[in-house]
């Protein structure tokens, strides 16, 4: 589900905390709902009207007890206001609790649902002159539970209202509000004022919390002290308490809390409605040609899960009907993952609490001939759930630019100490794909052919071969494998599902593939004479070339050709797993870590690389982080008797160690949630059924790769979270030539008579139609790479949301 962003043109709306039960957050509210109730006591900040009014509202989404007692009737008794509950259960317990004794558990979407609706019809119901204050109060403390056993602050996150927090005034209420402040930032909420009642002036709790939060930027305000109701009568209790109301609600200290919090939403407006206008003053954005470009500068105010909240614009159009009923914030589905970084959800409260966790306890530590418990679980963990034996060994950098360096560099080494090169005074290439790219650092430029990225860089040079190669593509319902013009005398191959492209048995003997690379490589070694020190590539897809799906039997064909081929002098070793011909390597930086729905893409070719690049995923999309293994026979090349001979690279965050706690924590979320239910339901989908094709066989395979005790007896199914009924629809479409999808990651390829690539402008209008919102509630943020547009899922993403987006796709296209 999508939500608005908790900002509207003519609404202030807030939701009050408490830093636990009892410290009077309903008391609070009614104080401030009745001075607001009264008429000309504030002008609204934000338009400058005299004869402006306030409709005011109250609602409570969750309340326990029996209603005659329930806050929704207190408040509007004596606020004099709208009030509303949104669900009611008559047990006086937790809600969690009193949900499973109701047998009515209510989830948080319908929660959430419900709340949005009801803030989003005050504005539309407001008149010319008049603006709109509603409070939201929780039940209980900030980390209690909701029906559904979610705490609270994670079920109303989406909104991401400002937040009024309600202080405890008793003795151990200085560490509760505390706790509860520190709840509410790491879930990224703003916590507008914190509220404390009068009470033991010996107790010291306001005195010190003001000056707490004060280093925070936060003001505390203290409120008059409640009337003591023991021994009173319902009708003495009623008339004290209207009396207190009465006065306390004129009271100049809470006007000075009313004008605090209007101020706050003043600054807050202004701040997003200029955010844009200031950064084209002061920044250098990437991949942008500041000179021609006319997009919109978008506007981020926070992101949650699958979903931006951004700055309405025109380009935006959709969130509202009108001026009035307009939020100023609406949802967008974040379709490029945020370049690819994003698997477990923006705004993740477990990834935030250990990175704070990591933060207090080590802050960062340098690594050089030191360890620390992270970066060692780690690597120990990245070795065992890849699955791949020949990985020994974890070298730590911050990108995965960096990574492909360090790779490179580990390559290059191990292939010239062997074969008795002198790299740095004689040419040594890589061997890599054509349209493949590895970074934008200009050691990474070089391993990949020149293209609009990097030949403009004037110190590339373009230091290899790149190898053309069969593309798989979807095109008119069909699955296809299409040769390059390289291999004209071979003919396109048609599957009936994408499962059949990946059944190397049934395909049979690649020959025709080994004798196109065998003949090449000869041509480029002996008749030539150049030297190679690496196989590089992104197994599968080629992310930045275009989201280029690779026939995986040319990738897996090549690999052991590469490995059998002779480039020079081999001594035997007894470690099964070492490196021959050259080293492998295969840059997992886009698509490893579930992006194709498995932990390592190199198990779709069902071979293992010899050293492995992750990154962009690894930290679920919080921190920069990145991660070079390599096997044994490849460190060991790095061995000698002088520090020269080791290898020399590292930069002052080298494992830093929040990062490396995260990206264990991450590891860990990413492999529970591919065993749930909703990816059974991706890959119930996508399963041939009814003799559609032959169950997938596992290849023969080298005696190196059979002697892996990780390998399966079969290769699992391969699908996508894309419904199978809207690719193969898409892939009809006149205007589309073609369309990729695997795990996450759908691409369309438009058609464009100018020709394809990069500068290709075919895919720019439908980007654009996509960022506005329609009948769907929320937009679609999306990248292009010239006439291919592409978008991507999360791993926590619900079908639901995914077929909504799919319904844009097909109205736009």
């Amino acid at each position: 589900m999508a939500y608005p962003g908790g900002l509207w043109t003519k609404l202030l709306a807030l939701q009050v905390y408490g830093a636990n039960t009892g410290v009077g957050k309903t008391v609070a509210s009614t104080i401030l709902l009745k001075h607001f109730m009264q008429k000309g006591i504030h002008k609204p900040q934000w338009k400058d009207n005299v004869d402006s009014e306030w409709r005011v509202n109250y609602i409570k989404p969750v309340s326990t007890g029996k209603l005659d007692d329930a806050d929704e009737r207190y408040v509007g008794k004596y606020a004099r206001c709208r009030t509303s509950t949104l669900v009611q259960y008559d047990d006086p317990l937790s809600p969690h609790v009193a949900a499973v004794n109701a047998k009515r558990i209510v989830y948080n979407d319908v929660i959430l649902s419900q709340l949005t609706r009801k803030l989003s019809e005050q504005p539309r119901s407001l008149a010319q002159n008049t603006w709109g204050v509603t409070l939201v109060e929780t039940a209980g403390g900030v980390m209690s539970p909701g029906p559904s056993g979610t705490p609270q602050a994670d079920i109303f996150r989406p909104l991401r209202l400002p937040v009024i927090l309600v202080g405890d005034h008793r003795l151990g209420g200085i560490a509760s509000t505390i706790s509860a402040f520190e709840s509410l930032t790491i879930r990224g909420y703003d916590v507008d004022a914190v509220i404390i009642f009068e009470a033991n002036k010996n107790l010291g709790n306001f005195a010190y919390l003001e000056q707490q939060f004060a280093r925070f930027e936060i003001k505390t305000f203290e409120l008059p002290w409640i009337p003591d109701l023991e021994n009173c009568t319902p009708e003495e209790e009623g008339k004290l308490m209207k009396a207190y109301y009465e006065g306390v609600s004129k009271d100049l200290k809470v006007g000075r809390i009313a004008q605090h919090l209007l101020s706050k939403r003043q600054g807050r407006v202004a701040n997003i409605k200029t955010l844009a206008d200031r950064t084209k003053k002061a920044i250098w954005h990437p991949f942008t040609q500041h000179q021609t470009s006319t997009e919109d500068v978008l506007v981020f105010d926070s992101a949650y899960k699958d979903f931006f909240q951004v700055k309405h614009t025109p380009a935006t159009k959709g969130f509202g009907k009108s001026e009035v009923q307009t939020p100023i914030l609406g949802p967008m589905f974040d379709g490029s993952a945020s370049w690819w970084t994003q698997g477990l959800g923006h705004g993740n409260p477990m990834l935030s609490l250990n990175a704070a966790y990591a933060a207090g306890r080590y802050g960062h530590v340098m690594f050089a001939g030191a360890t620390h418990k992270p970066a060692l679980e780690l690597a120990e963990r990245l070795m065992k759930q890849l699955e791949n034996p020949r990985m020994k060994k974890v070298f730590y950098t911050d990108d995965g630019s960096t990574a492909v360096e360090v790779g490179l560099k580990m390559a290059l080494r191990a292939a010239c100490k062997r074969y008795g090169w002198e790299g740095s005074t004689e040419p040594v290439g890589v061997i890599g794909l054509k349209g493949s790219y590895h970074g934008d650092t200009i050691g990474a430029m070089d391993a990949s052919e020149p293209s609009v990225y990097n030949k403009n860089v004037d110190w590339y040079r373009g230091r290899g071969y790149w190898f053309d190669y069969p593309q798989v593509k979807l095109r008119k319902g069909t699955w296809i494998v299409e040769p390059p013009a390289d291999m004209a005398d071979q003919a396109k191959q048609e599957f009936e599902n994408l499962n059949d492209v990946f059944n190397f048995k049934a395909r049979g003997k690649a020959s025709h593939y080994e004798e196109y690379i065998t003949k090449t490589l000869d041509t480029l070694v002996k008749e030539q004479g150049r030297k190679f020190g690496a196989l590089i590539m992104e197994p599968v897809i080629l992310g930045a070339g275009g989201m280029i799906f690779v026939d995986p039997l040319f990738q897996q064909t090549l690999v052991k050709v590469i490995r059998n081929y002779d480039f020079g002098p081999t001594p035997k070793t007894a470690d099964e797993h070492a490196w021959t011909g050259l080293p492998v390597v295969f840059d997992e930086v886009f698509t490893g870590l579930y992006r194709l729905g498995r932990a390592s893409a190199a198990s779709f070719l069902q071979i293992f690389p010899d050293i492995s690049i992750h990154a962009k995923l690894l930290t679920g999309g919080i921190l920069p982080l990145s991660a070079t293994l390599a096997s044994q026979s490849i460190f060991e090349a790095f061995l000698g008797d002088s520090k020269a001979e080791a290898l020399l690279h590292g930069h002052s965050y080298t494992a830093h160690p929040i990062g490396c706690h995260v990206a264990i924590t991450s590891l860990k979320m990413m492999r529970a949630n591919s065993q749930k239910p909703h990816w059974k339901h991706y890959q119930d989908r996508w399963t041939p059924r009814n003799g559609d094709a032959q169950p997938i066989q596992v290849v023969e395979r080298d005696e190196r790769e059979n002697s892996a005790a990780t390998d399966p007896l079969a290769p699992p199914p391969v699908w996508s979270m894309w419904t199978k009924k809207t690719v193969d629809y898409l892939s009809h479409l006149p205007q589309v030539d073609h369309v990729v999808a695997l795990g996450s990651v759908l691409a369309i390829a438009l058609r464009d008579a100018e020709g394809s690539g990069y500068t290709s402008n075919a895919a720019a209008g439908l980007r654009d139609k996509l960022l506005a919102t329609g009948n769907m509630g929320f937009g679609i943020h999306s990248r292009v790479l010239g006439n291919v547009i592409y978008l991507m899922a999360g791993i926590n993403s619900r079908p639901a949301t995914l077929e909504a987006v799919e319904r844009a796709l097909k109205k736009n296209l």
